[in-house]
C-alpha cells in the first residue's frame, strides 16, 4: 500500500511539532519492538485541550501519526480526546500499511498516558 497524499503532507509539514513549555500534561511512550518514541505535551484548561504539541523519534509513520493526533485533539474536550482510536488516526491519514499501524497505536498509547498524567495532577 503506497502512502497517501495526506500522509506525505503531514510528514513534510508536521502540525504542532515542537515543545510546549506551559504544558500541564506530558507523556512519552516508546515502542519496545522498533524503538520509535513519541512525546506528547498538552495544555488543558477547564476540561479542554487548548494546545497540543509532539516530538517524534522514529519512522515516518510515527511522525505523521503524531502530527495528525496533535492536530485532531487541539480544541477538543478531554472526554472526546480520550475516545479517539488507532483506527481514526489511520483513517485521517487515508490509510497506513498494516506493518506500520504500530505508529498509530503508539500515538494512542501516548495520548492515554498524557491524559492519565493530567488526571493525576488535578
Amino acid at each position: 500500500m503506497p502512502y497517501s497524499a495526506r500522509f506525505k503532507d503531514h510528514l513534510a509539514n508536521p502540525r504542532n511539532a515542537g515543545e510546549l513549555l506551559d504544558a500541564n500534561a506530558v507523556a512519552e511512550e516508546t515502542n519496545p519492538v522498533c524503538g520509535d518514541r513519541l512525546r506528547l505535551m498538552l495544555r488543558v484548561l477547564d476540561g479542554r485541550i487548548e494546545a497540543a504539541r509532539f516530538l517524534a523519534y522514529g519512522c515516518a509513520p510515527t511522525i505523521a501519526c503524531g502530527s495528525v493526533l496533535a492536530e485532531m485533539i487541539e480544541g477538543m474536550k478531554v472526554e472526546e480526546a480520550a475516545q479517539i482510536t488507532r483506527q481514526e488516526i489511520v483513517r485521517t491519514l487515508d490509510g497506513l500499511p498494516s506493518r506500520k499501524q504500530h505508529a498509530a497505536a503508539l500515538a494512542i498509547e501516548t495520548l492515554r498516558a498524557a491524559l492519565n498524567v493530567m488526571n493525576e495532577n488535578e
